[in-house]
């Protein structure tokens, strides 16, 4: 069986030894671990709360050590995966009458001012603070329960502190990537623009190119971006929010879109508005996509994978949206400062994850909108230069992730070292426990990039 733990630290599994310990509840419910972490699932000797607004159990209450195994009231592969596709949700659509509604309003859209869409839109979202779960504007839910287990596999292993690969090329401290999603011919003329703008910055990013009825894909044009070290991924079929309206009309649609990805070259996928279903991902044809975001609220479709880190979804890398995309930033929560994404940069970069944007070229154009995409790419580059920020591509960053999660580490009589393809970027770092906390240190480092507060309870 696969360790999820040593599989999300990459450290040796005999060093974070896991287990489920009861019988579990016949429904899945809502439960914590700890101050941060929220979870999903089914719960040994208690039926788990029915809404993540109830009093929640504790499993930290529950969870003991024998043998210097962990043993815990739930699955733990269960509750992450539950976590990462979102599986606590219900169906996005509520309804045959949702789902009539979003088909009509995407049949009127090309006939509704830019305005008028805006002000529905805010309509739409307006109870959004009233969600409580995955916690706004960032939630590390996934994060926070495996860094919680690791401080456990430290205190039941007794050895002080286990060795594992840090999760960035180099040590870097946090990853950082740009995504421009492109559905309209404006956005394809100012696309060149946009790219002026990214070099200016020293910023690579990838352009989601939606293949039909939106506007024109030349050959010139793909061309034109991958001439100039940007990336291109297949944006949908065709943008108009029905690709996961069925399984039959998915199935019939992805077929497309594979073709298309093959034919763009493409290794990336996002579908349009953030649409998902994850259990049907296995019919797409390639290396990662970028449709999930870490918390939805302001998206049509709620929800969120509740991290910060990519994660596998059968052969898939996903890499969650984890900030707030411009068009929200702007037009629902009326915003032109960077300010909401520096307060999400900074609880990613906590977790040493990865922060990932998708600002579009339809609403960046303007002075003041275009001033604020340039104090963030500003903001980039001084993470970069002053505390080592990786700001790569989305395939730059899926590369890696597979490279990492293929490395191994080896202990021979010159001491720890990676072995695999890649490894030469990696590093050697350690957990270990300090005053209740945990710190995760690279092995060279005088100071840890990293600690948490954690309870001393367990």
């Amino acid at each position: 069986m696969s360790n999820p733990l040593s599989e999300y630290f990459r450290c040796p599994e005999d060093s974070v030894r896991i287990a489920r310990e009861g019988t579990p509840s016949e429904t899945s419910g809502y439960f914590r671990f700890g101050g941060e972490a929220v979870c999903y699932g089914k719960y040994c000797g208690q039926r788990p709360a029915a809404s993540p607004d109830q009093m929640l159990i504790d499993g930290l209450d529950d969870t003991v050590t024998r043998n210097r195994i962990t043993y815990l009231p739930f699955d733990l592969d269960e509750v992450l995966h539950n976590l990462r596709c979102e599986q606590y949700a219900s169906d996005w659509r509520n309804g045959a009458a949702q789902s009539a509604l979003a088909s009509l309003y995407y049949v009127l859209r090309p006939l509704i001012p830019f305005d008028l869409r805006s002000r529905l839109k805010r309509i739409h979202l307006r109870d959004w603070k009233e969600l409580s779960f995955p916690r706004w504007p960032v939630d590390c839910s996934v994060d926070a329960l495996l860094e919680r287990l690791l401080l456990l596999s430290i205190r039941a292993s007794g050895a002080g502190r286990i060795p594992f690969i840090w999760f960035w090329p180099e040590g870097a401290p946090a990853a950082a990537i740009m995504t421009h999603d492109v559905e309209t011919k404006f956005g394809v003329d100012y696309s060149a623009t946009l790219m002026d703008i990214d070099d200016a910055y020293g910023v690579k990013a990838s352009f989601q190119i939606v293949p039909e009825k939106r506007y024109s894909v030349s050959p010139s044009f793909l061309g034109s971006l991958r001439g100039r070290g940007f990336e291109v991924v297949v944006h949908d079929l065709n943008h108009d929010g029905h690709l996961y309206r069925n399984r039959e009309q998915f199935l019939d649609r992805a077929a497309k879109i594979n073709e298309y990805g093959r034919k763009y070259q493409a290794e990336g996928f996002r579908a349009a508005v953030l649409y998902r279903r994850q259990l049907w991902y296995d019919a797409l044809d390639f290396a990662y996509d970028m449709s999930v975001p870490n918390v939805a609220h302001l998206d049509p479709q709620h929800g969120g994978c509740c991290t910060v880190m990519p994660y596998f979804i059968g052969k898939l890398v996903e890499l969650p949206v984890t900030t707030t995309q411009d068009y929200m930033l702007f037009h629902i929560l009326n915003e032109r400062s960077i300010s909401l994404w520096k307060h999400q940069i900074d609880l990613i970069m906590q977790k040493h994850g990865l922060i990932s944007f998708i600002i579009h070229p339809d609403y960046v154009a303007q002075p003041r909108e275009r001033a604020t995409f340039e104090d963030l790419l500003a903001h980039l580059a001084m993470l970069r230069q002053e505390k080592g920020v990786w700001i790569a591509t989305p395939g730059e960053v899926n590369r890696w992730w597979r490279q990492r999660a293929q490395m191994k580490l080896i202990e021979d009589r010159d001491g720890l070292r990676i072995e695999g393809e890649g490894s030469e970027r990696a590093r050697v770092a350690y957990a270990s426990e300090r005053n209740g906390q945990l710190v995760l240190a690279l092995e060279e480092a005088a100071e840890p990039v990293h600690s948490a507060v954690l309870s001393t309870r367990h």
